[in-house]
């Protein structure tokens, strides 16, 4: 691994089943280097691995063959480190409790202090522009508002790594976009390492430093595109002409892996 990586995996591959069952090959010779502050959005066909992929950063799931490492380290010693937070496509707010004392969880189980807890989620909460409902329940926020709060739990602790599993595929177009925005602003922010699984060309193509094009089951990295489109990004950049070229770029190589499954 090189002195600036955060992720490094090196022919990784996963396989599910056996013993009985029939083994589903989900992930074959997976190799790729993450570096610092980069947005790396991950997309490919239903069924690909992509969400597989990230669980393996994530040390949630173990790879067959092959090794994860973050910071320098094992996945799994990574996790136990807790140097990395992760926000699925559910919020999974716990309703019981406040949008401060969500925040809050993570400290809690670090066994940070009360004090040091509730300041940092006020400054957390006010990150992402909702310092005034720290007291509301999850049940009181829209999606897109709960969203938002699983992001500042995350972050809470200070991360190196943020791994997002489609965490905008519940929300409406407008709110999708204005989420888009928000993670954008926070990672300028926070200069934290994103992992981002996607179905969305435009979304990758919009959020990221490189977009990794995934392959049909078994999932294998086809092609990497780099998105070098001006930060910080605006709505604007959505009607700059590199940005369409851009799209068709990531689109043109999901197609020539479409090709290529079919002729082999």
């Amino acid at each position: 691994m090189t002195h600036s990586a955060v992720v490094q995996l090196s022919d990784v591959n996963k396989v599910f089943g056996g013993r009985g069952a029939n083994p589903v090959r989900a992930l074959q010779d997976i190799n790729l280097e993450i570096g610092t502050n980069e947005f790396i959005s991950l997309i490919g066909p239903s069924g690909c691995g992509k969400s597989t992929l990230l669980r393996l950063v994530g040390d949630l799931i173990a790879p067959s063959s092959g090794t994860v490492r973050v910071n320098g380290k094992a996945a799994h010693e990574a996790r136990l480190r807790r140097e990395y937070g992760m926000v699925f496509q559910q919020a999974t707010l716990m309703d019981w409790r406040t949008i401060g004392q969500n925040v809050e969880m993570p400290l809690e189980i670090m066994a940070w202090p009360a004090d040091k807890r509730r300041a940092r989620a006020r400054q957390m909460l006010e990150m992402v522009q909702l310092g005034e409902f720290e007291r509301h329940f999850p049940w009181q926020l829209s999606g897109g508002m709960q969203q938002r709060v699983a992001i500042a739990r995350a972050l809470a602790f200070e991360p190196a790594l943020l791994l997002m599993d489609e965490p905008f595929g519940a929300l409406d177009e407008m709110t999708r976009e204005r989420m888009q925005m928000e993670v954008l602003r926070i990672w300028g922010q926070t200069h934290t390492t994103v992992i981002f699984v996607t179905h969305s060309i435009p979304e990758a193509v919009f959020l990221s430093t490189r977009v990794v094009v995934m392959s049909a089951r078994p999932g294998r990295i086809s092609d990497i595109v780099e998105v070098d489109l001006p930060q910080p990004r605006t709505f604007e950049t959505r009607e700059d002409p590199r940005f369409f070229q851009k799209i068709t770029e990531v689109r043109e190589a999901l197609r020539r892996d479409e090709v290529r499954g079919a002729s082999s």
